[in-house]
């Protein structure tokens, strides 16, 4: 039973690699011409398709919409019952159907060239109703689908979604669609967060550790166990910082032979410590962390002064790891 299990698994997974393997020569002048037009057109992109398609078509409405590239869904069956009403002048209109042959879509195309906006198909058959009377074709020929039967769209589904992946990407790129833009459209998740999150929204939730320069070590050690952070910056007289204490250098000192009564922060500091402006991204502060193996940055302002840390918990919390 487990190898036949995977037997099958395996063979799902090889099919679909094959399928799209063979995409790639359809990415030609057929595809230059439909993204060449959606770059220029300034209405929004519909997509719709019944069954698996319209799933699938879902989908990429999300991916262009996330993406810079407005887009709606319409199901083809519910566009003739009242659903056109969404669709302006100026939209294009993408149909997605293996077959290209659905009655849904038979009775939706004439609609639409009554309507004047362009149809784009997104087919498996080049000689189907749809692809014979659309404005753009993005042929996607599919061998086999991957389940036995070779009926339940499987490969095909994989084959429209990488087709339609490769539309929004390419209109992303060509419109240079920037990360902070990215960002905007989300704000929610983590993805977003790495984008526009900064230092200076979170350093401040943080209690400020410091000690002088000259501070004892009963000093040290009650300031960094108060502020609960695993470390303490250390300042000179003119409160400009001059180093970092952390539990590692507290344990590295306690496995030397000192006399703890004599030791000062200037002893056991470790100097030009690894700091970080408040401006800055907080995915740049993770940045640092994980390139120098800390746990802990210092948050300075653009004149270098002292505001304050950056913990790993702080990034964990706001899901930015």
């Amino acid at each position: 039973m487990k190898n036949k299990i995977i037997e099958i698994g395996k063979r799902v997974l090889k099919i679909e690699k094959e399928t799209l393997n063979k995409l790639q020569k359809y990415i030609n002048d057929d595809f230059v011409s439909c993204v060449s037009y959606l770059l220029s057109n300034k209405g929004r992109i519909v997509v719709t398709g019944v069954g698996k398609s319209a799933i699938i078509a879902k989908k990429i409405v999300a991916t262009f919409n996330s993406t810079g590239t407005p887009a709606v869904f319409m199901h083809a069956g519910d566009a003739v019952h009242g659903d056109l009403g969404m669709i302006r002048d100026e939209d294009s209109v993408l149909c997605i159907s293996k077959s290209g042959e659905t009655s849904e879509i038979k009775i939706l195309i004439p609609v639409l060239k009554n309507f004047g906006n362009k149809i784009i198909a997104m087919t498996s058959k080049k000689d189907s109703y749809l692809a014979q009377n659309s404005d753009f074709l993005l042929y996607i020929p599919v061998d086999i689908e991957a389940e036995p039967n070779n009926l339940a769209p499987t490969a095909s589904s994989i084959a429209q979604m990488a087709f339609g992946d490769a539309l929004a990407t390419s209109l992303m790129r060509l419109k240079g669609f920037s990360s902070k833009q990215f960002a905007k459209f989300h704000p929610g998740g983590s993805l977003g967060k790495q984008l526009y999150l900064r230092v200076s929204e979170l350093y401040k939730q943080n209690e400020k550790p410091e000690v002088d320069i000259n501070a004892d070590i009963k000093t040290i050690i009650i300031e960094m166990t108060s502020k609960r952070l695993g470390a303490t910056a250390v300042l000179n007289n003119e409160r400009k910082i001059i180093g970092i204490i952390t539990d590692g250098d507290l344990r590295r000192m306690l496995n030397k032979k000192i006399e703890l009564s004599t030791i000062k922060a200037k002893d056991i500091m470790t100097s030009s410590p690894k700091t970080i402006n408040s401006d800055n991204l907080a995915a740049i502060a993770l940045e640092i962390m994980r390139d120098n193996s800390i746990t802990q940055l210092i948050v300075v302002d653009k004149n270098n002064n002292y505001l304050g840390f950056i913990h790993i918990h702080d990034l964990i919390r706001e899901g930015i790891i």
